[in-house]
């Protein structure tokens, strides 16, 4: 159906210029609103009419006439219907659906992939600095951010995934006096402890570990402890070291891993700060008033000017970002995706605009954003605020271990990113089909129950009789299959992982409607290895798109034993 739906929108692509020479309008269907009405609409004769001044209706009588004169759509279509104003719906021929089935199999891994390419695509996301355990809101940056790059790889370009943190910042000194605090043996609630100090137990640890003298390795860092409560730059790095290896075990449980850190200290080392801020200074894009250095930021759609470089001295907060997207763009990137809370959303215009006043051709619009709302956490029926860990939040940790990886990763990918998300621990737990991670995956379990009680060769599927596939579940799934490709793409461009999770819940309740409705096992010989094919192809997509949310896909589950439904219907 794949090549059946290029070839059909090629035509129709001729079609356009047959009756509109020159026209920009892309060829494209879309789902009709009513299985009954067909398999794809067409609306381009609505779309042509205000610029033919034509009837819609009329024109599309016409388009129809062109298309019906086209091979592609003799071969692979069954009727050509206007609808309402001018809509056409289109029904295939029962082998342009059925052909899906080979197309997967073929495909397996890789179906659904476009080609490689040259697009470099950079996804930042996590981004904490190194002053506590990963919270429920850095999960959700986690789960949409290596979301987002898989979706990029199945469209075929080069993805790096980059973690941008402050070693030497305010929030780092904090962390260091801190954890001198507690090897000096006060505690939060002592008489000296900081007002501003970090609380959590997590402090503790890295003080009792500083006296032991221990060497913590992270990903980017290694460092060992001098054990002497009076090195206060030992400690200070010691405790990054140490957090940002905890961080690392939080991503390891989480199952990711990242391409490259990126300390903010290095833009200021590398004189790249500055070198930004002349170029800012250069296209007239800045003013001096008291004392202060201030970039007409209101000139890319910012509310108001913004203050560069503060009166008593130091740069404020959105110039280093400034700098550091400057880097990214001069390393090649071409598409940079910056995954952040929406309380970054006033910082937007003032960073793009800094890119443009740099007058280096980076595109308007350069990197794109997705906000993400916080997550609330409700167990027994009330809601988690405290973490022993983390002293004051739930961590990314506490999710997993109160439930799977694979339950915080779909959870916290199942709703669009700027909407709020109550994270329920009590259904994620749940074995039904409430919890719909557990319905998806048992959809991809019992397809492979099926196939293994029907115990043939999985290599003879590739012959399967696909004709026989004429039920009108059959079709349903059918259809979807051949949508997984198209779906993938919009969900890449649209940055909306969401969409991946919306699918599968899709395909899985169609597969379980359809097996409630035809019997695959125990059939004539030719019917049930074409309806085994259809589940091969069925669990390839469940198994592919469950890949792209970082989920696994279990070939056996506990709900009633699964292997005894599917062995109770074969005899």
């Amino acid at each position: 159906m794949i090549q059946a739906k290029q070839e059909l929108l090629a035509a129709l692509g001729e079609a356009i210029q047959e009756l509109n020479p020159g026209s920009a309008l892309a060829a494209a269907f879309e789902s009709p609103k009513q299985a009954s009405h067909g398999d794809f609409a067409c609306t381009v004769a609505m779309q042509m009419s205000k610029a033919l001044k034509t009837n819609p209706r009329a024109l599309a009588e016409q388009l129809i006439a062109a298309l019906q004169a086209r091979s592609a759509f003799q071969r692979w279509t069954e009727s050509l219907e206007i609808a309402g104003p001018g809509f056409i719906n289109i029904r295939l021929k029962p082998a342009a659906k059925q052909a899906v089935v080979a197309e997967v199999l073929a495909g397996a891994g890789r179906f659904g992939h476009q080609a490689g390419n040259d697009t470099h695509v950079m996804v930042e996301f996590v981004s904490a600095n190194p002053t506590g355990p990963l919270h429920v809101g850095h999960a959700r940056q986690a789960a949409l951010g290596d979301s987002i790059c898989h979706l990029f790889e199945t469209q075929g370009c080069q993805v790096t995934r980059e973690f941008y943190y402050n070693d030497a910042g305010v929030q780092i000194a904090t962390l260091a006096d801190s954890t001198h605090k507690r090897l000096q043996g006060l505690k939060p609630g002592m008489q000296g402890w900081p007002e501003a100090a970090y609380n959590g137990d997590y402090i503790q640890d890295i003080a009792d570990a500083f006296l032991r003298k221990e060497t913590v390795k992270a990903d980017d860092r290694e460092f060992t402890a001098s054990g002497d409560v009076n090195d206060l730059d030992g400690i200070r790095q010691f405790a990054v070291a140490y957090l940002r290896h905890e961080q690392d075990l939080d991503l390891q449980a989480f199952g990711l891993r990242f391409d490259n850190y990126f300390l903010e200290s290095s833009v200021y080392a590398g004189g790249q700060l500055e070198k930004a801020v002349e170029r800012m200074v250069a296209s007239g894009k800045t003013y001096e008033e008291g004392g202060a250095l201030w970039f007409r930021s209101t000139d890319y759609g910012d509310d108001k000017d913004r203050v560069m470089r503060k009166s008593e001295g130091g740069f404020t907060y959105f110039v280093p970002d400034v700098a550091y997207h400057v880097n990214k763009f001069q390393r090649g990137y071409t598409k940079c995706i910056n995954i952040q809370g929406t309380d970054h959303h006033g910082t937007i215009a003032r960073v793009r605009g800094g890119l443009q006043a740099q007058e280096l051709g980076i595109p308007q619009g350069f990197p794109d954003y997705v906000l993400h709302k916080m997550v609330t956490v409700m167990k027994g029926g009330e809601e988690v605020k405290i973490s022993k860990r983390a002293g004051s939040y739930v961590t990314l940790r506490d999710l997993i271990e109160w439930t799977s990886r694979d339950a915080v990763r779909f959870f916290l990918i199942s709703r669009k990113a700027d909407t709020e998300f109550t994270f329920d621990v009590d259904l994620a737990l749940k074995q039904n089909d409430e919890n719909p991670v557990f319905y998806v995956q048992y959809a991809h379990a019992r397809i492979c129950s099926i196939i293994r009680n029907w115990g043939g060769d999985e290599a003879q599927l590739q012959g399967a009789d696909l004709s026989l596939l004429s039920a009108p579940t059959e079709a349903a799934l059918m259809l979807k299959l051949a949508d997984y490709p198209r779906m993938l793409s919009g969900a890449a461009n649209g940055l909306a992982p969401h969409d991946v999770a919306f699918y599968l819940r899709d395909l899985a309740g169609l597969f379980h409607s359809y097996y409630a409705a035809e019997r695959v096992l125990g059939q004539a010989e030719d019917l049930t290895r074409a309806r085994v094919a259809l589940l091969a192809a069925t669990r390839q997509v469940l198994r592919n798109a469950l890949a792209v949310l970082g989920v696994s896909a279990p070939e056996a589950m506990s709900r009633e034993s699964t292997e005894s439904e599917e062995k109770a219907e074969k005899a």
